[in-house]
């Protein structure tokens, strides 16, 4: 049974009872349907409760339905909240723990609400390409006015219960918000009065300038190239503002249909389907439980061990963070002192929250330190006898049962394991920075890491809100070997005749927020260099010396105000003598300059990472094509409308992909050439994983 009902006294209680969280699936709407008539035709019952079981108001729709167009299937949710607003008996929303998306929806419906303060709510709609389709952009508009509606409907941000009072979202807080609706529920009946219908209030929307619309999506525009969903938002929440009901609901579906058939909203319903596959490892033993993370620790107070104990906090995991020298301990607790001011300026932790997360991290000076943690974090220079000495001497004073990770963006894992006696405890956590701020964590498997050890760092990226993907150990694992092609064909072009400006505006016009050369001189020309430094190639390949050249001028990036750019604070202008260097280095190598067509800019640059993205699949490294897909968005700025490298690849076309492969491995050398899967799923040889996620139970379908 969906929904179950039951009377207390003259008040009746639905509760959804839909595991894990509620779901509006049709056997829900059904079962609230029934409920709802029998209560409307049942002369003793006065009020009704909707209430969510197991510590749960509702999630939202049925994503699958949704997507297939069934959800307004009769019952549909619109029908339900038609039905709750013109019921003559109150109807009171008791909500605790998740009330999102079309459960939210379903709450604005009811006559009140009471919610527990650190209950969740929002309409992360937009996330998906998706918008509210049954009412929510109305009913919020009108609660909340149409500027909290333009914030929260646009984002997709979720906010507490303590904020939906203050919004007029909630009418009231209550630890328990079931015993308060009930008592709720029982005044509104005895008070006999007109019900509030929530689609019929006007106050908030009264006298509200056009112009405010106007300069919402002026905002918007910067942030959404290439999406509908936070635009049609917009929409809905004028009509909302500007027309009558039944109007605005109207529009509300129309826009809500043209976001679900779009490719955008494909592309991050792909994305949300991989990231839940990517949760699982396959060849994990059944029964393996992860190990509990109590307390953590981080060497190395830099700003990447820093962000990395930041993280722990934040996620209530009490940290040590250790620097060998107190004066560099200082540093490193200042600059987390100064991310957690900005974290309370920009409105994305609340300064009591943020000082209670502070407090869980301590400064040590000393390895003898960390013997109370359970995990320990490796987040020094990236060189690997310094990884190595750290490693040795971590082994010496970690407790029996630590799991000891580094950080490593690229170095080999399994050779960092063999400087301790516990190799099957050691793993890669590549977070990325700011650690604090991105989503992604990339997990390396070492060939002794035990499966107690990789189920562990996978559930505690979980636990610490990341997004995370298990690769195999290679150099620069996932995204930084598949970043070593984009970076060195982004150079190639330089040599050829591309200039910077033209290749990161056809970067930036796909819809990453910078183009690879301004993203180097962002990370700094020296890192790349030195990086560079430590990589042998094969005989047959080369790096281009420009960027050999502009670290011997002095062109480190904006931190030394000149790079492939000159300057002016953040502003980048192109740079005469940059434009000099480059052509130099092309006379040098016999090379005649031309002029470049975006689009042959474009594939080359993302072609390879399609590429390699194959090979990565086929050697095992990635488990699945939307694990490197989450790595390129969540880490590398790929755009998450777009999908991914593998899922815009194949849209694009992989047989242009393939020429353009065999194109640069004539002049690149032969680890250019086009992968044998690239080849075999370009000529129509199955998808990436040859199915091999659905085996393992995952979705990374194209939905």
């Amino acid at each position: 049974m969906s929904v179950s009902y039951r009377l207390v006294g003259d008040v009746g209680i639905l509760t959804v009872e839909n595991p894990p969280v509620n779901a509006l699936g049709h056997a829900v709407r059904a079962g609230l349907l029934g409920a709802l008539g029998r209560a409307r035709d049942d002369v003793t019952v006065r009020a009704l409760v909707l209430h969510g079981g197991a510590g749960t108001f509702s999630a939202g729709a049925d994503l699958h339905e949704v997507i297939a167009g069934t959800a307004r299937e009769a019952p549909s949710a619109a029908e339900l909240e038609s039905l709750i607003e013109g019921l003559a008996k109150p109807v009171v929303a008791a909500i605790e723990g998740a009330c999102l998306g079309g459960g939210l929806e379903l709450a604005l419906a009811c006559h009140a609400r009471i919610a527990s303060p650190g209950a969740t709510l929002g309409l992360p709609e937009v996330k998906l390409g998706l918008i509210p389709g049954s009412g929510g952009t109305l009913r919020l508009t009108r609660l909340a006015g149409p500027e909290a509606a333009l914030e929260a409907i646009t984002s997709g941000a979720p906010f507490t219960g303590q904020r939906a009072l203050e919004l007029g979202v909630v009418d009231g807080l209550a630890a328990e918000p079931l015993a308060a609706a009930l008592e709720a529920a029982a005044a509104l009946a005895r008070a006999d009065a007109p019900l509030r219908v929530t689609s019929e209030l006007t106050a908030r929307t009264a006298r509200v300038s056009p112009e405010l619309f106007a300069a919402f999506r002026a905002k918007l525009a910067a942030r959404t190239r290439g999406q509908i969903a936070p635009l049609r938002a917009v929409d809905a929440i004028e009509a909302a503002t500007m027309r009558p009901a039944p109007e605005a609901l109207r529009l509300e579906r129309e826009y809500a249909d043209e976001c679900r058939d779009s490719a955008p909203r494909r592309a991050l319903t792909h994305l949300f389907f991989a990231e839940r596959a990517a949760r699982r490892v396959p060849d994990l033993p059944p029964g393996v439980t992860p190990r509990p993370i109590e307390r953590a620790a981080v060497i190395g107070a830099g700003t990447m061990g820093g962000g990395i104990a930041m993280t722990f906090a934040n996620a209530g995991i009490p940290v040590a963070l250790l620097e060998l020298s107190g004066e560099a301990l200082a540093r490193g607790l200042a600059l987390v002192d100064k991310n957690y001011q900005a974290s309370v300026a920009r409105g994305s932790l609340d300064a009591a929250r943020a000082a209670e997360a502070r407090a869980r991290i301590t400064g040590v000076t000393d390895y003898a330190a960390l013997g109370q943690a359970d995990l320990i974090v490796e987040a020094v220079y990236e060189d690997l006898e310094v990884k190595r000495e750290v490693f040795a001497r971590l082994d010496r004073v970690a407790a029996p049962q630590a799991i000891l990770a580094t950080n490593t963006s690229s170095l080999d894992v399994d050779a960092i394991a063999a400087a301790t006696a516990r190799p099957a405890q050691v793993v890669g956590t590549h977070f990325f920075s700011p650690a604090h701020v991105m989503r992604l964590m990339e997990n390396v498997r070492g060939r002794a890491s035990s499966p107690e050890t990789l189920a562990t760092v996978m559930a505690l990226a979980r636990r610490l809100g990341k997004v995370a993907v298990l690769a195999g150990n290679c150099d620069g694992f996932i995204g930084n070997r598949m970043l070593m092609y984009y970076g060195a064909e982004a150079e190639f072009l330089l040599e050829e005749g591309a200039t910077p400006a033209q290749i990161d505006r056809v970067i930036e016009e796909f819809g990453f927020a910078m183009g690879p050369l301004a993203v180097r001189d962002l990370a700094g020309n020296d890192v790349g260099f030195a990086i560079r430094k430590r990589r042998r190639l094969p005989a047959d390949e080369r790096w281009s010396p420009i960027l050999e050249r502009l670290v011997g001028a002095g062109r480190l990036g904006q931190k030394s105000g000149r790079g492939y750019y000159r300057y002016e604070g953040r502003r980048r202008l192109p740079d005469p003598e940059v434009s000099a260097l480059i052509e130099a280095v092309s006379r040098e190598l016999g090379i005649t300059r031309r002029d470049i067509p975006d689009e042959e800019i474009l594939a080359r640059l993302l072609h390879p990472l399609v590429n390699e993205g194959a090979r990565l699949i086929e050697e095992g490294i990635a488990q699945r094509s939307g694990d490197v897909d989450l790595v390129y968005v969540y880490g590398y700025g790929f755009p998450a409308w777009r999908g991914g490298p593998m899922y815009w690849g194949r849209r694009a076309g992989l047989q242009a992909v393939v020429e353009t492969m065999r194109g640069l491995s004539a002049t690149h050398g032969a680890r250019w050439r086009p992968a044998a899967l690239l080849e075999r799923v370009a000529a129509g040889g199955g998808g990436w994983d040859n199915d091999a996620s659905a085996a393992a139970g995952g979705a990374t379908a194209d939905h």
